[in-house]
């Protein structure tokens, strides 16, 4: 299996405007070879450039720009090629499909942030001085770059990858490793539903808090973007050190709620991982729940439109991003994965409607947000922990199905 690590790097100053001189240059080829894409498919030939023609290029694009673009690693300018490669293929599938296309944009050297290195030993070695011991890593063109290795990494190093966050660095590595051992069976099993007045509710009626990390960064972000809003909207290079510094504060706000909206969905999926074999929870369309309400044009009077609810379901789309589902998904299954768990995802439809009693469904039967009552036998218990319940019947009827 493939795990991924990341630690800090604590580059010199030098090497640090080496790494930025680095990603400067790899925006830069990515927008060439992007405006090379769009010039051929304008031309009166409709004629297309792929990731072979470009890749063949890199080599006169490397001997005429020597000092630029011929310092850097031939792989990993590559991959940054095959990254664009990969937009654009992206891009025409979403076409043929129907969904919003999208069409690859051109990036500034602020969003422009990481680079690739395919192979380890291929322009750049992951610990490359075993000897000391202070782990390095060496980059082409860069050099040794200390690195804060927090703990150890098992397996073989694949991949290496260099990518800014702020005014901090960080390698990223890819190691190929053997499959763990499961974790011990526990007999037990699990439903679980997600929300945002409870973070999380389990069919054993226990709940997990949502702790909200966006909504009480609220003052301060607000704070630091009223400051940053004092400045003109200028290019980076063009900014003075106040403004740069109000940039920063900002980016630097969000980079802490991201940070703990991630510990706290790696705590709580751990926490399910070890107490049970098989989790079931909602397949919830996060993407569809969030998407504003369509306009209602008022057929009375011409360019006027009727309120849809837009003001509330901003609110509903704030909590819903806060509460960080589809993060927490993902790392609930790969963790899964990892200790030998089952984890199953089910329709959504009606489980907080459906009594677990005797089965009656109705809308009746959910008169508030929290409250459940049936209005067939009476049955009353939290909302949550019935849509839980639910959550788990359906996905073990599921698992049952899929083993016959």
């Amino acid at each position: 299996m493939i795990r991924a690590y990341k630690f800090l790097l604590r580059p010199t100053v030098r090497q640090a405007q080496a790494l930025a001189e680095m990603l400067r240059d790899h925006c830069s080829l990515y927008n060439g070879a992007l405006q090379e894409r769009r010039d051929a498919w304008r031309h009166v030939s409709k004629s297309t450039v792929g990731y072979g023609v470009q890749s063949v290029q890199l080599k006169g694009i490397r001997a005429f720009d020597p000092e630029r673009q011929g310092r850097w690693s031939f792989s990993s300018q590559q991959a940054t090629l095959r990254r664009l490669d990969k937009a654009m293929q992206a891009f025409f599938r979403r076409v043929k499909s129907g969904d919003t296309p999208g069409y690859p944009r051109f990036r500034g050297v602020n969003w422009f942030d990481t680079v690739e290195f395919p192979k380890d030993g291929d322009g750049c070695r992951w610990d490359s001085t075993p000897h000391d011991p202070v782990t390095r890593v060496r980059l082409q063109g860069v050099g040794h770059v200390k690195v804060n290795q927090h703990r150890p990494v098992t397996g073989h190093v694949k991949t290496v990858s260099v990518k800014r966050e702020g005014r901090k660095w960080f390698v990223v590595l890819t190691a190929e490793q053997e499959r763990p051992q499961p974790l011990p069976a526990t007999g037990s099993v699990a439903g679980i539903d997600l929300g945002i007045a409870n973070f999380l509710a389990d069919s054993g009626g226990a709940f997990v808090p949502n702790l909200r990390h966006g909504r009480r960064a609220t003052a301060k972000l607000q704070a630091a973007q009223q400051a940053l809003s004092r400045f003109p909207r200028c290019k980076a290079n063009d900014r003075t050190a106040n403004h740069q510094r109000a940039v920063e504060k900002v980016a630097e706000l969000h980079g802490k709620v991201r940070r703990r909206r991630l510990d706290h969905a790696h705590k709580t999926a751990l926490d399910l991982v070890r107490a049970h074999d098989v989790i079931a929870h909602e397949d919830l369309k996060i993407r569809n729940m969030s998407r504003a309400p369509a306009p209602k044009p008022d057929p009375g009077r011409s360019g006027a439109f009727l309120p849809n609810g837009a003001t509330a379901k901003a609110g509903l789309n704030r909590g819903i991003t806060d509460a960080g589902w589809g993060v927490f998904l993902t790392i609930l299954h790969a963790k899964a994965e990892s200790a030998g768990r089952e984890v199953i995802a089910v329709n959504p439809r009606n489980t907080s409607r459906t009594c677990p009693h005797c089965g009656h469904t109705a809308e009746e039967n959910r008169p508030t947000q929290e409250k459940f009552h049936c209005v067939a036998c009476g049955h009353t218990a939290h909302a949550d922990t019935v849509g839980a319940i639910n959550v788990l019947r359906a996905g073990l009827v599921r698992r049952d199905a899929d083993l016959v």
